[in-house]
Parts: structure tokens; sequence; C-alpha cells
């Protein structure tokens, strides 16, 4: 039987920290054995808020890509694929501009969550939001279309994203005829990954993410500064591990000792110091294997420019393919669909 086709991307802005590795890619790992599989470096998707820091998403992209493949993304079964380099890409959003009003698009509740963020971070009244920035929804349905995906891995927070797509397939099939293929959401039965401070979210911007390349010194200096429970002041006293950011991670990393860690916090015979070098522990030894792939590929860049390489060859097929129907059926084949 044919694999149906699921796609999702991962925009290149800083490596892999564990947010990324357990709310996402570790279900990844299990998908691409089922699935005709596209996974793309959303690099233009990058520059939409990095867009005066090019070098930064560049180098991003090698650095990211070599994550994937060091925590088992396997290029035989995943087409990896560098998002700028898909001209057919760009082509099918600048159509697609033409089915979604602006008002919709702020309308979305993902872009209207990230303008509301970047207001808060800069303090700026949202005068300065990019139309590249209000518009990646629509470059999105043509990440999704172009290679006919018909499941897309999101959390929550990303369904209106698909429900955009969704709309917009649902348009230009109304009109050119049943071309594009409408995907379906793929929930992720993995909770978005906390922070140290306790933010519902781990992320890079919000200074409060373990990254997998981190080295042991690193992970020490940040582990410590992780939230605990505040109630617990003495060595001795009894805490409550459901508040506390250090067991969160010990549930990550360390599920053999689980209980008996747990059962220590309670009863006030583990100190907080002791937790956290227990685990940075564990989070060391985890992060063996991947240490020693990413330590290969950076000896061997040429080896995962090859893959990304192949990999984009392989995805701008597909997309030739797609564009080539929508232009056809929008009457904009003028020389008989060749490019």
């Amino acid at each position: 039987m044919k694999k149906k086709t699921i796609l999702t991307g991962i925009r290149p802005t800083g490596n892999l920290h564990f947010g990324h590795l357990f709310g996402a890619a570790q279900n990844w790992l299990s998908l691409q054995d089922e699935y005709d599989f596209y996974l793309e470096i959303a690099d233009v998707q990058a520059l939409t808020d990095n867009f005066s820091n090019p070098q930064k998403v560049y180098d991003s992209v090698f650095e990211l890509a070599s994550d994937l493949l060091s925590i088992g993304i396997d290029p035989k079964k995943v087409h990896l694929f560098i998002q700028s380099q898909i001209p057919e890409i760009a082509e099918l959003t600048v159509f697609y501009s033409n089915l979604v009003t602006m008002a919709r698009l702020y309308r979305n509740p993902t872009v209207k969550s990230e303008i509301a963020q970047k207001k808060a971070l800069f303090g700026n009244d949202g005068e300065s939001v990019t139309y590249g920035f209000v518009g990646y929804p629509v470059s999105q349905a043509a990440d999704i279309t172009a290679f006919k995906g018909e499941l897309v891995p999101v959390g929550e927070d990303q369904l209106p994203l698909i429900e955009q797509c969704r709309e917009i397939v649902r348009k230009f099939n109304s009109i050119y005829g049943d071309v594009l293929i409408e995907p379906e959401a793929f929930l992720s039965k993995t909770p978005r990954i906390k922070g140290l401070d306790g933010n519902e979210k781990m992320g890079k911007s919000l200074g409060n993410a373990i990254f997998l390349v981190d080295d042991d010194e690193t992970i020490h200096k940040k582990v410590m500064s992780a939230v605990t429970d505040p109630q617990k002041i003495k060595k001795d006293d009894p805490a409550n591990p459901d508040i506390c950011m250090v067991y969160y991670y010990h549930k990550l990393v360390n599920q053999e000792n689980l209980n008996t860690v747990c059962q220590e916090c309670k009863a006030g015979s583990r100190g907080c110091v002791q937790c956290k070098k227990e685990l940075i522990q564990k989070m060391s030894e985890f992060l063996h294997d991947f240490r020693k792939k990413k330590q290969y590929y950076r000896d061997h860049p040429e080896e995962v420019l090859a893959i990304l390489e192949q990999g984009t060859k392989e995805a701008r097929e597909k997309a030739i393919e797609t564009t080539k129907e929508v232009k056809k059926v929008m009457y904009i084949d003028y020389f008989g669909g060749e490019n």
C-alpha cells in the first residue's frame, strides 16, 4: 500500500533543545517508519523575524540538520530539505495570497498570539510587524500542499494554522477543481515541555532552555538555577515534586529512579542540591549517544551538506509536479507546463 504523506517543519533559529526533542522530534522518529515523510528546515519562515540577521539563519540550518541526524532522523526514510531551495513553495505562496484576506490573517489565533508576544518582548505597538510575518500561514499552506501533505504533526497551539491551510485548499479547489489535498492535523500526544523557570514553553528567546548541544558545565549551571518548590526552605523540609522543575525533568530522563525521587522529595529526605546533581548526571548519560553522533557530523560537514542536497532534490521534484498541476488549472501554463 502507498504510504500516506506527512509534512512537518522546524525553523532554523538555533539548536534543538529538550522542548523540541520531547515535544515533537521523538514523535517524528516513530513516524519516519510509517509515512512518506517530508521534514522541512523552514529558513524562509525563520527570516520573517530574523530578516536583519541572515547569517544566524544560515548557520542554524546546518547546526539544526546535524542535530536532527544525531537524534536519529534517517535520510533514507525522510526527505530532509531546505525551504528556500524549493522556489515552487514561494510561487504557490503568491497564488494562495489571493485567496486570503488580511482581516482573516489577523484573526488567526496563532498569529494574534505571536504578535502579542512580540509586543510584550519589544514594547512596540505592532506597527513594525511585517507582511511576511502576518502572511506566514499562507506560506505554510504552500509548504504543506506542495508535497500533497495529508497529515501534519502539530501541537494544539498550531491547529489554527492547519485550519487556515484547509480553508485555502477548499477555496482553491472550489474555483479551479480538485487539485490540492486538504490536510489533517496529526495532533501530538506529548504536551509542550516547560522551561527551567516553570514557563509553559521552553524556548531560546525565553532563556529557559536546555539545548542538546549544551556541555556538562552549561547544563550544571542551568539545572542549578531551575525553579523548585518555594516552600522548601531547609534541606530536610518535605516538598511538592509536582511544582518542581527538577522533578519535572527527572520524569523525562530518569524514569528508572522516578519513584524514589518522588518519595524522598515528599518525605524531606532529599535535598534540592542532591536532586539537581542527580538530574545533571542523568542528563549527561541521556545525551551520550547524541553527543557522539553530533561530533561525527561536525567533523564531516560535507555529509550533512550532501544529505540536505539530496533531500532537497527529492522534495523539489514533488513540488514541481504539484505546481505544474496548479498552473494548468489556473490557465498559466503558457508553454506547456515547462519550467
